[in-house]
C-alpha cells in the first residue's frame, strides 16, 4: 500500500499576516515601501521589511503615463502577481476609484485578491481620478463611497482581505468632512481608513482619535504631508505608514543625472559607486553561475 503523500504547507493569507501582525504588535508601526516592479519587492523583502506597497500612480509612472487612472485592472493585477511572487511579502495594492462603479469595485477585489494581494485601498473620488497631494479633486457622495466599501467587504473571496477606504475630503471639503466619512465607510465595512492629503501630525493625530481603529499613513514626498518619521506615526495612532514613490523617485533621480553625464562625458564611470554590481543583481535573484536556478515556489 502506497504512503500518501503529506498535503503541501498551507500558508495564511497574506491579509491574516498583517491583522496578526497589527494585533499583536500595535505600538510599533509596519512599513511598507512601494515596489514597482518585481526586482524592487526584492529588494524590500532582502532589507527587512514585512510589508510593500504597489502604487497606481507608481505603475502609471513607469508606464509612462501620469497618474490619472489610465492604468487599467489587468495591468495592475500583473504587477500585483510578480511583485506578491518575487518579494513573498503581504502588499497593500491601490486600486484608484475602483475601476468603476459598484460592479467593477466587487471584480477588483475578487482580482487583487486572486493574484496576490493582501488588500487594497479604494478612494472617494470622482473618475477620472487625481494624484491625492493635487489640487482639483472632486468627491463621488458620501453614499456612493459606502455602497463601493459595502460591495467589496461582502464580495471579497476571502475574509482576511483587507479593506481600506481613502478619503480625500480633507483637501477638498476640510478636515471634519473627512472625519465624518472615514467614520461612514468604517460602518460600511472598511478594515482600515487611509486619510489622504493631511497636512500635519495635528490632523494625523485628531483622525486616529476621532476615528478610532486602524489606520495608513500616506508618507510622499513633495506633497501636502510634511515628513513625518514612521515611528511618529505610530505612536499617533496608525497601523502602516506606506511610502508609495519614493523608490522611483529615487531611481529617476539617478537615471537622469547619470544620463546626464553619458551625453555629455560619454561614460558612466563617476557613477560606478552608486550602482548595484553585478554580484549584487545575482545575490538579490538568489542566482549562482553555473548553477541551475530554482524558479520561486508559488
Amino acid at each position: 500500500m502506497t504512503t500518501p503523500s503529506p498535503a503541501p504547507p498551507s500558508h495564511p493569507h497574506p491579509g491574516r499576516v498583517l491583522r496578526d501582525r497589527f494585533a499583536n504588535q500595535p505600538d510599533r508601526i509596519v512599513m511598507a515601501p512601494g515596489a514597482h516592479n518585481a526586482l524592487v519587492a526584492r529588494a524590500v523583502a532582502q532589507a527587512g521589511f514585512e510589508a510593500c506597497y504597489i502604487s497606481g500612480g507608481a505603475t502609471a509612472n513607469v508606464a509612462g503615463y501620469p497618474d490619472i487612472g489610465l492604468i487599467t485592472l489587468s495591468e495592475m493585477c500583473r504587477t500585483i502577481r510578480e511583485t506578491t511572487q518575487a518579494g513573498r511579502l503581504p502588499t497593500i495594492v491601490d486600486a484608484d476609484t475602483g475601476y468603476g462603479e459598484v460592479e467593477s469595485v466587487i471584480r477588483t477585489v475578487v482580482e487583487y485578491d486572486r493574484h496576490g494581494a493582501a488588500g487594497c485601498h479604494i478612494e472617494d473620488q470622482v473618475f477620472p481620478k487625481r494624484c491625492g497631494h493635487l489640487d482639483g479633486k472632486t468627491l463621488i457622495s458620501t453614499e456612493a463611497m459606502c455602497d463601493k466599501i459595502a460591495a467589496a467587504a461582502s464580495n471579497r473571496p476571502n475574509p482576511d482581505f483587507i479593506i481600506v477606504a481613502r478619503t480625500d475630503a480633507n483637501s477638498v471639503d476640510g478636515f471634519e468632512a473627512a472625519v465624518e466619512r472615514a467614520n461612514a465607510y468604517r460602518a460600511a465595512g472598511a478594515d482600515m481608513i487611509f486619510p489622504e492629503g493631511l497636512t500635519g501630525e495635528e490632523q494625523f493625530g485628531e483622525m486616529a482619535q476621532r476615528s478610532p481603529g486602524l489606520l495608513l499613513a500616506n508618507m510622499t514626498e513633495f506633497g501636502k504631508t510634511p515628513y513625518i518619521n514612521a515611528d511618529r506615526f505610530g505612536e499617533l495612532g496608525y497601523s502602516i505608514v506606506i511610502f508609495p514613490l519614493s523608490m522611483v523617485r529615487l531611481a529617476m533621480g539617478h537615471i537622469s543625472r547619470c544620463l546626464d553625464i553619458l551625453r555629455s562625458e560619454g561614460s558612466v564611470e563617476p557613477f560606478l559607486d552608486q550602482m548595484q554590481t553585478r554580484a549584487e543583481l545575482y545575490s538579490l535573484l538568489d542566482y549562482t553561475p553555473g548553477q541551475q536556478w530554482d524558479y520561486p515556489a508559488t
